[in-house]
């Protein structure tokens, strides 16, 4: 099959065109044959060689003599094996499939049934592909990680709201669980009207005080909850200091940089706590719930509580992923970016 792969990690010159084996297929698996992906910051730290949120990533992962990345994506079921429940050949479907298999820059991907769900008819493949790992990350934070309430009053800062995670997490805290204040932070005023439109109460800069601006809203909640989807290390620091006493911190960027032991955080019996979506595959628990997460997700949009975040598209070519990673890279981008194998003329070449 034709993919696009990393042979040696390094830069973005290292994604090629190559032809592949297909995915070898296990009883609860589905090949299906994919027609979009997304491109995640994950991409990035992987291609580059940097990904540490695992201790051994490198050693789990398929790279002889290639790996595939590409984490999440939509397409159409072409195979099921035995053991596969309510998926058929020929459905449409979209997931996130594990991070310790080949990924979804290829023209076919096996991934668990249970990690995936319909795709939402109302999407098209490239806004349902950019949907799965950001959803999953962002519901999982606020809902497993964070356990916040639905309706609980208080407030929740989003750091980076115009981001993938960010922009979704920001529809979950005020449309599913109905907090009353939703603070995010952006800087130019694109991203400050996206992060509006996904649903933040108020709009911080980030190149600014933080504490002195939210201090200005004078809010009548306290804020129990922030969530960090950007450069834990500059922003743990202002996470403790702005949050209420028993409030809970969650991050989803890696940083070795952690000295918090006599400041305000162990002070006001702060909880720390990290998201990461590979959990559940990488240790075999609760393997089923990203495919009902998706599943929710769907029926989210379908009634319209949810909007895509996808803000733009590229085809599914080399050049095409090339330019999607360096946008990425730049720190330019918002919401997310889409790669559609429809579009690229010769598709993965």
């Amino acid at each position: 099959m034709n993919a696009i792969v990393v042979e040696n990690y390094g830069g973005v010159d290292q994604l090629i065109s190559k032809q592949v084996s297909k995915p070898s297929m296990g009883s609860t698996d589905i090949l299906v044959s994919v027609k979009a992906c997304s491109v995640n910051p994950i991409d990035i730290k992987v291609r580059s060689h940097v990904y540490d949120d695992y201790p051994d990533y490198y050693d789990l992962v398929p790279q002889n003599p290639y790996q595939v990345l590409g984490f999440d994506g939509a397409g159409v079921v072409v195979e099921a094996g035995s053991d596969v429940t309510g998926f058929e050949v020929g459905d449409e479907v979209f997931y996130a499939g594990s991070p310790f298999r080949h990924g979804s820059n290829a023209e076919y991907q096996a991934l668990d049934f249970r990690s995936a769900a319909k795709k939402p008819p109302s999407l098209s493949f490239v806004q349902a592909a950019c949907m799965p790992l950001t959803w999953i990350t962002a519901y999982e934070a606020l809902v497993e990680r964070m356990e916040i309430t639905k309706g609980e009053q208080a407030a929740i800062l989003i750091v980076n709201g115009a981001g993938g995670v960010g922009s979704v997490a920001s529809q979950i805290a005020r449309k599913l669980l109905q907090l009353p204040v939703v603070i995010t932070t952006a800087s130019r005023s694109e991203t400050v009207e996206f992060s509006k439109s996904m649903g933040a109460t108020h709009v911080v800069n980030h190149r600014e005080d933080v504490p002195s601006q939210i201090a200005d809203l004078k809010l009548d909640v306290p804020i129990k909850y922030v969530f960090l989807t950007h450069s834990t290390a500059n922003y743990l620091p202002v996470a403790t200091k702005i949050c209420a006493p028993f409030g809970k911190i969650c991050s989803i960027v890696q940083t070795k940089d952690f000295p918090q032991y006599g400041t305000e955080m162990m002070a006001k019996s702060l909880t720390f706590v990290w998201e990461l979506l590979g959990t559940k595959p990488r240790y075999h628990v609760d393997v089923a719930s990203h495919g009902r997460m998706l599943e929710e997700l769907r029926t989210h949009i379908e009634s319209g509580d949810v909007k895509c975040h996808h803000t733009q598209s590229f085809p599914l070519s080399v050049k095409g992923l090339r330019e999607a990673h360096e946008q990425i890279e730049s720190g330019g981008s918002m919401g997310k970016n889409g790669l559609d194998a429809g579009s690229a003329g010769s598709p993965f070449a």
